[in-house]
């Protein structure tokens, strides 16, 4: 069996009405860059787009998503899988793109959504009936032919699952994300391993890329396609740049994954590189205190 393709895609913080991001990008013609670039990855099986898809959270936002993502897929025969993330909005999402979370089998494949998203809020956190439906969604996979194996064979699960979310459950490299991390991501990280089943996690939230491994599970978070973090900010600076990019996401049974992330001409007025804001410490901590955790607590 060939590795399961994924287009991972992530922030792309559309907007209703058409308005600029930070007054400066077209999200849109950004996601238009972003697809056309994509336009020559063979074999997509799924589009994953993990989180903060509107930046308002109108309906109208939703459904300009769709109207680019879905024609790229059908094309191509894949999947469209969306993850809420914490722009935005439940109405809106669920009136568009259906439940928050969910189970898609692609295949032989699946992929459960969680929703990370707190109501208000910047930071990330599952509760513990969410945690309870991961762990019954990543009840074994079990290998269709093991009932041939001689019964002293060892068994050993199948990671045919892919989880996504927008929170990545690994530490942000810069001060404003930092707050606003997944809470108690050992939870959900306990929840993946004792599976057994998951053959990779896949985030956004950073927008830029990042690949780790954690509780021994793979960790991809994309690049967004709004803008790009910069990860190698000032100490206690929030920065971020015109750019855009994408991931393409193998993922076979045995559980190996290859990862390529690729940027893209970005759609907008400004050049590439161009800085869209500089945080400095008093308003990285001003954000930090209003979104974090401390707010709603």
């Amino acid at each position: 069996m060939r590795p399961l393709r994924i287009l991972h895609l992530s922030d792309t913080h559309l907007f209703g009405d058409g308005t600029r991001h930070y007054g400066v990008v077209d999200t849109t013609a950004a996601l238009r860059s972003v697809l056309a670039r994509a336009s020559t990855v063979a074999d997509v099986d799924v589009v994953v787009l993990s989180g903060d898809l509107s930046d308002d959270g109108t309906p109208a936002s939703y459904r300009a998503l769709l109207g680019l993502v879905e024609p790229w897929a059908a094309e191509r025969g894949a999947v469209v899988v969306p993850a809420m993330g914490n722009h935005d909005l439940a109405a809106g999402f669920e009136e568009v793109l259906g439940e928050r979370e969910r189970t898609v089998l692609v295949r032989g494949f699946r992929i459960v959504t969680v929703d990370t998203s707190v109501p208000g809020a910047g930071y990330g956190r599952l509760d513990p009936a969410q945690l309870d439906r991961l762990r019954g969604a990543l009840a074994g996979m079990e290998d269709p032919d093991r009932r041939t194996w001689p019964a002293e064979t060892t068994y050993v699960p199948l990671r045919r699952t892919v989880v996504v979310m927008h929170h990545p459950p690994v530490p942000a490299r810069s001060a404003l994300l930092a707050a606003l991390e997944l809470q108690d991501p050992g939870a959900f990280l306990e929840a993946c391993e004792a599976s057994g089943a998951v053959g990779a996690v896949l985030a956004g939230h950073y927008h830029h890329a990042l690949t780790t491994t954690a509780g021994g599970v793979p960790v991809v978070v994309a690049p967004g396609v709004a803008n790009t973090s910069d990860p190698l900010a000032p100490c206690g600076h929030e920065r971020a740049e015109v750019g855009a990019g994408f991931v393409v996401v193998d993922v076979a049974s045995e559980g190996q994954v290859s990862v390529v992330v690729v940027p893209v001409p970005h759609a907008s007025d400004a050049a590439d590189g161009t800085e869209l804001f500089d945080l400095a410490p008093d308003e990285v901590a001003r954000i930090a205190a209003a979104a974090g955790p401390g707010a709603s607590s």
